[in-house]
């Protein structure tokens, strides 16, 4: 299904974690006022918000925004490091949704909001991204084509039980090609993202790659004819690690793991986090 404007604004993702007995805590209306209006804090008035996207709001950002730019921030690098088990998974079969984590750099899109609808879009965005709490709302220094801005994004929150850290790409495109939850598969997030990207003409080595080596696992799956020993499909149904080797060794690490270290301090020195709710977790959010 579509994860739309509307089921945003009246609270589906949080009904969808309050129904599911998942033991979560689901930010109220109040909490959830408290974080953005913590992260607002010292933004001048009547300016717009430029907010930077990695993942899935580059494709559905179901927020209204005056224009958009490609941007790029160092010191952040794109990675699949969040398990969700509701949003694109299952408790017994998680998948996983991309972080902004620690290191090298990330190209994405610079969402302009404008300054009387700051309120109404960035509401969307919470009550899209910290249901409960995964990400940490933080203001980073981006570079545009017209240079640098000051932009808002949603870093990973390390702290988070359902924080995936730095997992073997086996396990990554494991967990992506077979899992499935109520927004839909995990696989589709991988593949709109990475398409959508090429369309703005940005390209992302590691996602491409791992584009291929979850088609090789989903057609793995597939050939159940295939004669035993002929198939790299294992008995449980999954691809041997060494057919997903196969499909991976072309690179390693992510395609924007390559910004140097003066560039990580210099987007550092730029930031300003934000501290996110204590105690709480996410599980659906994908920035």
């Amino acid at each position: 299904m579509a994860l739309t404007r509307e089921l945003i604004r009246d609270g589906w993702i949080r009904q969808l974690v309050a129904s599911s007995g998942y033991p979560a805590h689901v930010l109220s209306d109040e909490e959830l006022d408290r974080s953005m209006a913590t992260a607002l804090a010292g933004h001048p008035a009547g300016e717009a918000v430029a907010l930077f996207a990695y993942g899935s709001l580059i494709w559905n950002p179901a927020f209204h925004f005056q224009r958009r730019e490609i941007a790029r921030v160092y010191g952040y690098h794109r990675r699949f490091c969040l398990w969700t088990h509701l949003g694109r998974g299952t408790p017994e079969r998680p998948g996983l949704v991309l972080g902004l984590d620690s290191g090298g750099s990330c190209s994405g899109l610079l969402y302009w909001i404008a300054p009387e609808e700051i309120g109404s879009e960035l509401a969307i965005v919470w009550r899209r991204e910290m249901v409960t709490a995964a990400y940490r709302p933080c203001w980073v220094m981006v570079r545009t084509a017209a240079g640098p801005r000051r932009a808002l994004t949603f870093l990973i929150n390390h702290a988070h039980d359902r924080y995936a850290g730095r997992l073997d790409d086996e396990e990554i495109v494991e967990a992506i090609a077979t899992a499935c939850g109520p927004i839909g598969a995990c696989a589709d997030y991988l593949f709109n993202t990475t398409a959508h990207l090429e369309q703005l003409g940005i390209a992302d080595r590691s996602l491409h790659r791992l584009c291929r080596a979850v088609r090789a696992v989903q057609a793995a799956r597939a050939a159940t004819t295939s004669a035993p020993g002929s198939s790299p499909v294992a008995g449980d149904g999954t691809l041997v690690p060494a057919a997903q080797q196969q499909m991976l060794q072309q690179g390693e690490g992510q395609e924007d793991d390559d910004a140097g270290q003066a560039d990580q301090q210099q987007s550092r020195e730029h930031a300003r986090d934000v501290e996110p709710v204590a105690g709480l977790e996410d599980a659906v959010g994908e920035a």
